[in-house]
């Protein structure tokens, strides 16, 4: 992966602060980051749902540092981005039913732990604060595809506290001139996306069904789409946001997507082909607060940060089939 630089400057000379950096995304901008080398690239994680694993092979580096605190504390916040130029921020609690079940802690950490950011990246004076935003903020709006200013009322907790951020990147714009990026991310998924847990993605769990040749569950009738995109895509966005952006004038918001629809049975079905299986699956209830379908308008973000998707979702299923089929820690084989 990354074979491909994103950027045109040296980016030995500066230095970058990603938050969530041991979570799934997050330790994919860390890796990018250090392999073109970056002059440092500190971490800032409360591991409440990142994993030492995920950083483990970066340690050794002299460029990497990591800070173990919680961006629900501003002073930590303040610590992480002293000398900081870019902030890349992904620190959230994700995750539509672990909103539904325990509200007060994702309104905790994705809106007040989003402030503090917000609060000490502008008194760092940092050159430019990214962070990852959600297309569940487009909540009921039926239109196809996606577009930016077009938005619905959310259907979930998790929902409600993304489109939060968006607003508070909004006021900061305004009132203190701090203008940043959000980059509503589209169903993301790839290698270290963590397939265990109660909250666990889709993709990560059928591809586990599949190497234990297991039945997946699909929720409703498995005609829910969504506009898959694999991780290598955002990382560019970020890389993008972060260093190609500089003469934006006030906040932004940005779809980061593919651009192709997909259906869960369709998913599933790729991913029997991927892994030479034919297993049926199991169907249940549609789950609380989800969209039918989703799909972006990616032309902001080709036009603000000239983004390119370059992989498909049957590319990307394939980097992500082999690397938790070949990673050890990834899925228990039988």
């Amino acid at each position: 992966m990354y074979e491909t630089p994103y950027h045109t400057e040296d980016i030995s000379q500066y230095s970058f602060l990603v938050t969530g950096g041991a979570g799934f995304i997050g330790s994919n901008i860390v890796e990018y980051l250090l392999k073109y080398g970056a002059g440092k690239v500190r971490v800032l994680d409360s591991f409440a749902t990142g994993s030492h694993a995920n950083i483990d092979e970066f340690k050794s580096n002299p460029a990497f540092e990591l800070i173990e605190g919680d961006i629900r504390d501003l002073e930590t916040c303040r610590k992480a981005l002293e000398g900081i130029d870019y902030v890349s921020h992904q620190a959230a609690l994700g995750s539509v039913p672990r909103s539904i079940n325990d509200p007060l802690t994702s309104n905790d950490v994705n809106v007040s732990g989003f402030l503090n950011m917000l609060v000490a990246a502008r008194d760092a004076g940092v050159k430019r604060m990214v962070y990852a935003a959600s297309s569940s903020t487009y909540g009921d709006h039926p239109g196809l595809p996606k577009v930016e200013d077009k938005i619905g009322k959310p259907l979930s907790p998790y929902a409600i506290t993304k489109y939060v951020n968006e607003l508070y990147g909004d006021v900061f714009s305004k009132t203190y001139d701090f203008h940043t990026i959000g980059l509503r991310y589209f169903n993301v998924f790839g290698p270290k996306q963590n397939p265990k847990g109660p909250y666990a993605a889709v993709i990560p769990l059928f591809i586990e069904s599949a190497l234990k040749g297991e039945a997946p569950f699909i929720n409703g009738d498995g005609e829910t789409s969504r506009d898959f995109t694999f991780v290598e895509n955002a990382v560019q966005a970020n890389v993008k946001a972060m260093l190609l952006a500089a003469n934006i004038t006030q906040h932004e918001v940005v779809n980061i997507a593919f651009g192709e629809r997909t259906t869960l049975n369709q998913l599933w079905n790729r991913i029997n082909e991927i892994a030479g299986t034919g297993i049926m699956a199991q169907y249940r209830e549609e789950r609380k607060g989800d969209v039918k379908h989703s799909l972006a308008d990616v032309n902001k973000a080709f036009l603000l940060i000239k983004y390119e998707p370059l992989f498909s979702v049957q590319e990307g299923l394939k980097y992500a089939f082999s690397w938790y089929k070949n990673d050890v820690r990834a899925i228990p084989k039988k």
